[in-house]
């Protein structure tokens, strides 16, 4: 009965952090939600950034390794009538098209991420 009396909420007498999570005002909530999504986004798109840098270098070392035409060891080489010319025309475009693609993609990731999160 006393409670009805009473304009103090009754929530306020348990103790906790669920309960004050529970009685936060707007502003601290949307800025906690802000955070989180932030935090997510900002990750997320550093780890991209990071995954293009890599496979770039891969990518380069690939080609760099086709141009090792000593299978075996340092000594040997391949025989001409073994090497096939065209396949690694083909092979070498094809890797320096894909590097190409993967470093405008870097670059405009980048940019983006030092827009979006001023890194």
């Amino acid at each position: 009965m006393d409670n009805e009396l009473d304009n103090t909420p009754a929530t306020t007498s348990i103790p906790g952090a669920f309960m004050e999570s529970l009685v936060r005002n707007n502003k601290k909530i949307r800025e906690d939600r802000a955070v989180a999504i932030g935090e997510a986004a900002q990750m997320l798109y550093k780890r991209q950034v990071e995954d293009l840098q890599l496979k770039i270098k891969q990518m380069k070392r690939e080609r760099d390794a086709m141009m090792d035409l000593s299978p075996t060891t340092a000594d040997s080489l391949v025989l001409a009538s073994d090497f096939d010319a065209q396949k690694f025309v083909e092979k070498d475009i094809q890797i320096g098209t894909k590097i190409r693609e993967l470093e405008i993609v870097l670059e405009i990731a980048s940019a983006r991420y030092k827009f979006l999160f001023g890194a």
